[in-house]
């Protein structure tokens, strides 16, 4: 199975599946001399774990870490780093009854047709669980980027037809949902509760903004830097739209309404009157702060009767059980987060590597 991987010089690549033994990631390419400890990492994950609140999959994992490789004395050595996570309460009886019906909006289908095997038990590979390992290795480049003053944030700007409008910062990790708009907190809590309370699901939209990423990163034609973001985040579970800066609603604009005007100047970076473009030019960043929404569907696993077909193409009704989100997006944060810095940190790299090229070939 190909495609476990992802970076060029920050390279990961993510193994385990959803009711396995453990999941984990080994990383490649990190320079040497990184402070990092499980604590740094662990931060992170319980950002993503499961069971936080009613509003998220009541299935109680810890998401311990533990550094097995490339860190020495608190430093990474520049050799690879692999981390592990154990699963403690992955209950696998609860897939049995529907191991050889497809689940609608799942990829059993999909995994049966390309490999003619699959894990049924909580989804296997394709699960979202998967992503502890991006989290994980997301966690030691956010800890780079944060010493070059480069931050990445990300919340929950809408579920189902409900909308924020206001950015509060400081109420994104302080509610269940991580919506930065305090004001529509309850609207959005009791759309989740009601569709939870029918054995359904309700989808959403994430906004992740990176501040302080320099001018010159990413490469033009297929490496452009919001071609990389876009295959970043298109590569998390669920996601079904992706969009930078004024993204969709650049197609009702003109160009001298969309056109981000150049200022000035000031402590080397171009001052501009809007951003539109999020940040991006020409596949390359320009100084200004990289702006990006994406859509995520509903949950997939409900509970209420629907139709499906066995793996012999025999029409069935099933009712998915077991311990799912009502909706995907709160904990999707911490991992659109994660997926951000991996390319951010990548294309830096990319970069130093090219000025070290330039002075060689002198």
């Amino acid at each position: 199975m190909p495609g476990n991987s992802f970076g060029n010089i920050f390279k990961i690549t993510t193994w385990g599946e959803s009711h396995g033994k453990a999941l984990g990631v080994v990383i490649d390419g990190c320079p040497a001399g990184i402070k990092i400890s499980e604590k740094d990492i662990q931060i992170e994950l319980d950002r993503r774990r499961p069971g936080q609140n009613k509003f998220t999959t009541q299935r109680k994992e810890p998401d311990k870490v533990e550094i097995l490789s490339g860190v020495f004395k608190g430093q990474t050595t520049g050799t690879p780093i692999s981390l592990i996570i154990k699963n403690a309460d992955a209950i696998s009886k609860s897939y049995e009854a529907f191991k050889d019906i497809y689940r609608p909006g799942h990829a059993d289908l999909t995994y049966d047709e390309k490999y003619g095997i699959r894990d049924h038990r909580g989804g296997g590979r394709s699960s979202n669980r998967e992503t502890v390992g991006r989290v994980a290795s997301g966690a030691i480049a956010k800890k780079v980027l944060t010493s070059m003053k480069i931050k990445t944030f990300g919340f929950v700007s809408q579920i189902g037809d409900i909308k924020g409008e206001k950015i509060d910062l400081k109420y994104i990790e302080k509610n269940s949902l991580r919506i930065a708009d305090k004001s529509k907190i309850s609207e959005m809590e009791n759309l989740i509760d009601s569709v939870r309370r029918e054995g359904d699901s309700i989808g959403g939209v994430i906004e992740v903004k990176s501040i302080g990423v320099p001018a010159g990163l990413g490469s033009p034609v297929f490496e452009k830097f919001d071609a990389r973001l876009a295959s970043a985040i298109m590569g998390i579970g669920g996601v079904r739209g992706f969009e930078i800066g004024a993204g969709f609603s650049v197609a009702s604009k003109k160009g001298s309404e969309i056109n981000d005007v150049m200022l000035g100047k000031s402590s080397g970076r171009v001052k501009f009157n809007s951003n539109n473009a999020g940040g991006i030019l020409g596949g390359i960043t320009n100084g200004n702060e990289i702006v990006l929404r994406f859509a995520l569907k509903p949950t997939s696993s409900i509970s209420q009767l629907q139709d499906s077909i066995d793996k012999k193409g025999k029409r069935k009704k099933l009712r998915v059980k077991g311990r799912h989100d009502p909706c995907l997006c709160p904990r999707a944060v911490p991992i659109a987060e994660a997926m951000v810095n991996l390319v951010l940190l990548d294309c830096i790299l990319e970069n130093k590597l090219s000025t070290i090229k330039k002075v060689l070939s002198k």
